[in-house]
């Protein structure tokens, strides 16, 4: 790729943002099915349209957004504690070896 041609075209970058926003209602719609999955797969889906956000409005010359990062950093360790948590009850849940 040549320097300072872009990756990102403003209209994909719109579509999946659209996509993402999607997916973290619908995460809050079903939170009730699976509370500790769907809080994760909204968190993940608020990272990355946060990600998307911010390039469309660096591609559009209008940056807004005030602390992307403190948001993504904030965020994103709610999913990660909640996938850790269940990784602890996967090995508590984990049978002995009988020997």
């Amino acid at each position: 790729m040549e320097k300072g041609q872009e990756q990102f075209d403003l209209e994909t970058l719109k579509h999946i943002k659209n996509r993402l926003d999607n997916i973290y209602y619908m995460a809050k719609r079903y939170n009730s099915d699976n509370p500790v999955l769907m809080d994760s797969i909204e968190s993940l889906a608020a990272v990355a349209n946060m990600f998307a956000k911010v390039k469309i409005e660096e591609l559009s010359g209008n940056a807004e957004t005030k602390s992307p990062q403190g948001f993504i950093v904030r965020t994103l360790g709610n999913s990660y504690s909640r996938m850790k948590d269940i990784e602890k009850q996967k090995e508590l849940d984990f049978p002995d070896w009988k020997l």
